[in-house]
């Protein structure tokens, strides 16, 4: 019988049933040496097949997926980890402070989407945190991702203002939502369906970092139609499956430029006749986006080099 995984431990798994019914269940041993290069075989999100055994389930067959998130293990850098799988929307919540913003995670997370043909979104949570210029501010870079292709929205889940909006932008979807500790994901996981009880994390006032508190990924139905997977604080994403010229084709102000340039393969970084670089120097197009390109572009030529 088929199901579909909706948390995962480990060594077992918690799979929901076509009648709803949740249920523990292993792997057999074969799947788990499938793919030796991912520290997990089974992810959330997986449509499985459930063989029993008297009392005891069993997953004895992992369905294709359309597609999936990966970060690198945080043990074996040269190994990946599946987050989740079978994702419509992926949701960046975020905040402009308390904790500060993080840009390099930020665009990080919507490389890797693009990468694996996730849409994206960006949620800026703690608006009620916001002076009057701040809000301006946001405001401004919202213009900006919305005019490079990313939609966003600005909510205050203390102040519940903008949950209505969040529960149509993920209405008849399989979302994951992933965000840096103490931006406030746990608390809109609950403002959106009070029975998860996700816990919730306190920022420090000495360094603005809030403390993990999910530690596996895990999918909470929100309505009938409607599911979450709520990721752990993750510290960063995993590019380990893609070469440095690639990173260019997921940064979607660069792709529609890129076809003024003089060569073909240039990678917007020191070749002559580039049309995208000038765009970020001269600030039409926001800077800090170049800045994590760089970065990123730089980390990918260490992977390549370490292989």
């Amino acid at each position: 019988m088929k199901a579909l995984v909706v948390k995962s431990t480990g060594s077992w798994y918690k799979v929901r049933l076509e009648d709803g019914s949740i249920i523990d269940a292993r792997s057999r041993g074969k799947l788990r040496t499938a793919n030796s290069r991912n520290t997990n075989h089974i992810t959330v999100g997986d449509i499985v097949d459930i063989d029993t055994t008297g009392e005891d389930y069993s997953i004895s067959k992992i369905y294709d997926r359309k597609n999936y998130i990966i970060r690198k293990s945080t043990n074996l850098s040269k190994e990946t980890h599946i987050i989740a799988a079978n994702i419509d929307l992926a949701v960046m919540v975020t905040s402009l402070k308390e904790p500060k913003l993080k840009f390099g995670f930020v665009d990080r997370f919507l490389v890797t989407a693009a990468a694996y043909q996730i849409p994206a979104v960006i949620v800026f949570n703690k608006t009620d945190l916001l002076n009057e210029s701040e809000l301006e501010y946001l405001e401004n870079l919202r213009e900006a991702y919305r005019n490079i292709g990313y939609e966003s929205e600005a909510i205050s889940v203390n102040d519940n203002e903008g949950i209505e909006t969040i529960e149509t932008l993920i209405s008849g979807k399989i979302s994951l939502f992933s965000g840096t500790s103490g931006v406030g994901k746990s608390s809109l996981l609950n403002a959106l369906n009070p029975e998860i009880d996700a816990k919730v994390s306190v920022v420090s006032t000495a360094n603005e970092k809030g403390q993990h508190t999910t530690t596996f990924a895990e999918m909470h139905q929100i309505n009938s139609d409607s599911f979450i997977i709520d990721t752990p604080g993750l510290k960063s994403f995993g590019l380990i499956d893609m070469e440095p010229e690639e990173l260019k084709d997921y940064f979607p102000e660069m792709v529609k430029l890129s076809e003024n340039c003089k060569f073909g393969n240039c990678k917007h970084i020191n070749e002559p006749g580039c049309a995208v670089k000038p765009e970020f120097e001269e600030s039409r197009l926001p800077i800090f986006r170049y800045e994590n390109y760089i970065h990123l572009y730089k980390e990918l030529e260490g992977l390549k080099k370490g292989n």
